[in-house]
């Protein structure tokens, strides 16, 4: 089984939540302060909410957050990395990290416009949103050729470079979603 995710910053939660349970007949699955999420059966949908008033905006400008692919497996995590680099994309994974009330395996991706993407898969609850906010990366695909440190571009050595393995700096917002520094920074 595997079911699409569609995490979106809401300004109230309770309100949203309210909106939701109508819309698609079913109770929260994961109720936290600032958060909940739905798994709907039908159709296959995790909805994610994610108390942000300042990134939501006027209107519907900032409603996404990220997207992501519900798999049941860190093996199919695996699979679908090596099947992300395999294309040339640039991956980010995180190994048993603390996201959105809950440890997870996943890989992320960015759209060609930035929407961050991932592929992931639930391995345990846990009790805090989020357990750190930045992290440094190894991330694979097609790179510049350098990382960011402290904002500035550093080389990576020249094996990893041929290796097609590239260090970047990734910066994770409130909830863990990456945001490539690299790319941010306009390094290389």
């Amino acid at each position: 089984m595997s079911r699409v995710q569609l995490a979106l910053n809401v300004r109230d939660v309770d309100a949203a939540v309210d909106f939701y349970r109508k819309l698609f007949g079913v109770e929260p699955a994961k109720r936290r302060p600032g958060y909940a999420n739905f798994a709907i059966a039908v159709p296959p949908l995790k909805l994610v909410l994610i108390e942000d008033p300042d990134a939501r905006g006027a209107g519907v400008a900032g409603a996404l957050n990220h997207l992501g692919v519900e798999v049941e497996t860190s093996a199919e995590v695996g699979a679908a990395t090596q099947r992300l680099t395999g294309q040339g994309l640039a991956t980010l994974t995180q190994d048993a990290t603390s996201c959105c009330y809950a440890v997870q395996d996943k890989v992320w991706v960015h759209d060609p416009d930035g929407a961050p993407w991932e592929v992931y898969t639930v391995l345990a609850d846990a009790p805090h949103a989020l357990t750190t906010t930045t992290t440094t990366t190894t991330t694979t695909g097609s790179g510049c050729g350098c990382t960011t440190v402290d904002g500035q571009c550093v080389p990576v050595d020249a094996t990893a470079a041929t290796a097609g393995a590239v260090a970047r700096e990734v910066e994770l917002t409130t909830h863990g979603v990456p945001v490539d520094a690299s790319a941010v920074r306009s390094c290389c």
